[in-house]
């Protein structure tokens, strides 16, 4: 199974299975995988060395014991921080190793910057470097970076913008991908059709109620982001 051909939704851990476990942590990744999500959606963003840092916030202190910008602290020094029960902020190196290839991985750019700061390019080497070309996508709301991340990136990893209700529903102006992935209220009939005849797989976020998973799955989305994988998965069965 990968990102463009699986026969049915997919179910992707938001940060992991981050209703259940600190988000974006190799603990909420883990239970994600346990929980039988087929990847896990996370976000990266460059270290002050130069890391590629798995943290969804621009400041660490919502959901660590520290102070400071990702951006403005090294890697050590982020990864002395507690995200929570004594959990480590992780390196994206930290999270290939532990899963490999046993999960797919929706890497979201957190930058929204017009330059560019390499992180696409470091981001391209870490994907070669475990051999992931054909497990990861890479996303973002940014579609200056998801422009920069089809550049640098092998064709084989797809690439798609992240749409919320308003400025970024017309984004896909600037930059085409494989993918799209809108906020599941702008989801109905209509979308569904534009985005197939735009060719886009749709991966939806974030879905944790049961009765709006299994709405998307009959408009035939293609992947359900959620905090909550197990509830998800199970109720699609249903």
């Amino acid at each position: 199974m990968d990102w463009m051909n699986a026969g049915r939704p997919l179910i992707i851990g938001h940060r992991g299975a981050s209703a259940d476990a600190p988000e974006n942590t190799l603990a909420a990744f883990a239970l994600a995988a346990e929980q039988g999500a087929d990847g896990v959606e996370l976000d990266v963003q460059l270290s002050a060395d130069g890391r590629l840092i798995v943290f969804h916030d621009f400041d660490v202190a919502r959901t660590t014991n520290g102070q400071g910008k990702v951006t403005e602290l090294t890697a050590a020094q982020l990864q002395a921080l507690d995200a929570d029960g004594g959990q480590p902020i992780p390196t994206l190196d930290d999270l290939f190793e532990m899963l490999g290839p046993r999960l797919l991985y929706n890497i979201e750019l957190k930058y929204f910057s017009w330059r560019g700061y390499g992180i696409e390019a470091a981001l391209a080497d870490r994907i070669a470097a475990y051999q992931l070309e054909n497990r990861v996508l890479v996303s973002s709301f940014n579609p200056l970076a998801v422009r920069r991340a089809k550049r640098e990136l092998p064709k084989t990893v797809p690439v798609g913008l992240l749409r919320r209700p308003g400025m970024t529903t017309y984004s896909y102006w600037l930059i085409d991908g494989a993918a799209d992935h809108p906020h599941f209220s702008m989801v109905n009939e209509a979308y569904m059709a534009w985005a197939k005849k735009r060719g886009y797989r749709v991966n939806v976020w974030t879905v944790d109620e049961p009765d709006e998973a299994r709405r998307l799955a009959a408009l035939g989305v293609n992947g359900i982001i959620t905090n909550k994988p197990r509830l998800i998965r199970d109720s699609l069965k249903t």
